[in-house]
């Protein structure tokens, strides 16, 4: 089903559609709750599985007030209960999610498929595959609730609280502001919360690797480094409430003051407790290996991350396995690029590094150049959406913004990411750029991250399902990285299907040179994994294999060390669009249409790459009919 979403060009009518959007979700949101006290004392079911699934999100979101917050509904309103809160941390939490998700997949349940339409069967399957892969941890009993490590350099809930304070609590008005300072007093005990879920761990087996103990203790040391008053924690609150309404100069001072004193006596303290409980660890985290192999039932763990991540059934060799000829494949093309422009002495990793290191493709490493590399991502972007109307049937509505990765956050980051809008318009969508150091980023690199983050890649995914209508909430989401990574890697291919890259032929390069990094990402999460490479193997390999920077390869590295298997869902997801894309121009010949494609891919949001193959078979059997 094609959707249209309409472009808002005027500042009024979007204003306006702001406004109604928080009413209708608040409206919704009261409907829900009431009728979901009703269905659980048993006076009733819900009527429709849109319904249940509102039901299910919405009870899910308020255990999770910063997930509430991300996804950008009523915060500030009068319904809003959340948005002053932090979500709980440790065993009991994780136990209530998986009872919760037990009695989700019941209720779900109670709806026969078959008797669903076409667009309801999609949410069913949906629903319970979201439930089912969650309880496929339930296992695994050295789990946190914060996941595979509670506290590591970039998804460690330590770096990844203070990015949401920092820039997904919209400060609006007076209560937002308020209920800022109160997230940020609550934020002491959280931490400690997190430095216990570690140690018990520890006393399970299950302890950080030495190197990601350095970075994360590196990172703790660099957040708590400013005066608590200079500490951006304060300083972009600040920020915030001078474009906030009804809070006045006297109110403002009177908040930062209670953030500044927050700072002082509930971050630091609980950042000095976590450094020195990280301590005790030290000895133990020289001995740990590099991969999950090593946990108690490290193998059968990694099996359903990667089920999880990839949403295939396809086992760590046969994932390795591709990796390598997708390494073999895009390394020849790049080398045929490199001699073509007189590049031909060395490996392609050696080559692809010298340039990395030539001065003409390298912005100064000041504040000017890091202006500079801001604005050259702006004009990226939009010379780049002044071509979508040509491929694709809905545009997402806003300007996709560009901005610094926070400071505090910049050592344990990549080198960007898309944070999506709220959806009641609070907030826009926005391209993150790391300028922790300007040279990391050639110029010929810049075109396919502002491609795979942006546009045509998160920002157009991402923002199309936000704006998807009649689908409940968790169809609008971002829920699967197959999907999502799938669709950014194959935008940075599209991009040169279109001619972006025409007269470029570096910027070709540094795509295929992301295409490269991206298949070598199969090769070492495996390795590191499955197969007991060290942390030093994977770096040497990824080094040599791609040219990549050393600092960026151990960051990469170490990410992988830090969440197995979310790398692999790039690579897998983008060659199945392609498949499927190439199905589709060979079943219909001249009735293939490159924008109907688009729309059967982004248009009933996020979904496994076994529903998506679903979707375009369907598509493709509808098309042959007519």
């Amino acid at each position: 089903m094609i959707r249209r979403i309409e472009q808002n060009t005027d500042g009024g009518t979007s204003a306006m559609k702001t406004f109604w959007r928080v009413v209708r979700w608040s409206l919704l949101i009261v409907l829900l709750l009431v009728g979901y006290g009703v269905y659980r004392i048993g006076f009733g079911k819900p009527f429709t599985i849109n319904q249940l699934a509102d039901r299910q999100i919405l009870l899910f979101l308020y255990q999770n007030p910063e997930l509430f917050t991300q996804v950008g509904i009523i915060d500030g309103t009068l319904l809003d209960r959340h948005s002053g809160r932090l979500a709980a941390v440790g065993v009991a939490k994780r136990d209530e999610d998986y009872a919760r998700f037990e009695r989700f997949v019941a209720e779900t349940q109670q709806f026969d498929r078959a008797r669903l339409n076409h667009q309801d069967q999609i949410t069913y399957d949906i629903l319970l595959d979201q439930y089912q892969t969650a309880l496929s941890f339930k296992p695994f009993n050295w789990l946190s609730s914060e996941a595979l490590y509670p506290i590591s350099p970039m998804w460690g809930t330590q770096v990844q609280l203070i990015n949401f304070l920092e820039t997904s609590h919209v400060v609006k008005n007076e209560k937002t502001a308020r209920n800022y300072v109160s997230r940020l007093q609550a934020t002491g005990p959280k931490l400690d919360a997190v430095t216990g879920e570690m140690l018990r761990q520890s006393k399970a087996g299950v302890i950080l690797p030495i190197s990601l103990l350095d970075r994360a203790e590196a990172g703790i040391r660099d957040t708590v480094a400013p005066q608590p008053g200079e500490n951006p924690l304060v300083t972009t609150f600040a920020t915030r409430m001078k474009g906030a309404r009804g809070i006045d100069a006297k109110l403002q001072s009177e908040l930062i003051q209670q953030a500044t004193e927050a700072v002082r006596s509930e971050v630091y303290p609980a950042y000095q407790r976590m450094i020195e409980a990280l301590e005790t660890q030290r000895a133990a985290a020289a001995t740990q290996a590099a991969g999950v192999g090593r946990l108690p039932e490290g193998a059968a763990y990694y099996a359903a991350t990667l089920k999880q991540m990839t949403t295939t059934d396809y086992s760590p060799a046969k994932i390795h396995a591709l990796g390598l000829a997708e390494v073999a494949r895009v390394s020849g093309e790049m080398d045929q690029l490199l001699k073509s422009q007189g590049l031909s002495k060395g490996s392609v990793g050696e080559r692809v590094q010298t340039l990395h290191k030539d001065p003409r493709y390298l912005l100064p490493n000041t504040d000017a150049g890091r202006k500079q590399l801001l604005e050259k991502y702006q004009q990226i972007l939009d010379e780049v959406n002044a071509r979508m109307p040509e491929f694709f049937r809905t545009m997402p509505p806003g300007k996709l913004e560009v901005q610094r990765v926070p400071v505090a956050a910049e050592k344990g980051s990549a080198g960007a990411y898309y944070q999506p809008a709220a959806m009641d318009g609070s907030r826009p969508g926005v391209f993150f750029a790391n300028l922790r150091d300007v040279t990391e980023s050639a110029t010929w690199t810049m075109k396919t991250l502002a491609y795979h983050e942006g546009i045509p890649g998160h920002h157009f995914q991402i923002a199309t399902a936000l704006n998807l209508k009649d689908l409940p909430i968790i169809r609008q989401q971002t829920l699967y990285s197959a999907y999502a990574e799938g669709w950014a890697l194959y935008a940075e291919r599209l991009a040169a299907e279109i001619g972006m890259y025409k007269d470029d032929p570096f910027g070709d390069l540094g795509r295929l040179e992301a295409e490269l990094f991206r298949a070598t990402r199969l090769v070492v999460d495996t390795g590191l994994h499955a197969d007991g490479w060290t942390r030093e193997q994977a770096i040497s390999y990824m080094a040599q294999t791609t040219g990549m920077n050393e600092s960026e390869v151990v960051s990469e590295i170490e990410r992988y060390m830090g969440q197995p298997g979310q790398a692999c869902a790039y690579k897998v997801g983008q060659l199945k669009i392609l498949e499927l894309r190439e199905r589709a121009r060979q079943a219909l010949g001249a009735k293939f249409n490159l924008k109907d494609f688009h729309a059967v891919v982004l248009e009933n949001g996020g979904v496994p790459l076994t529903v998506l193959e679903r979707l375009v078979d369907e598509w493709i059997a509808r098309s042959k009919a007519s």
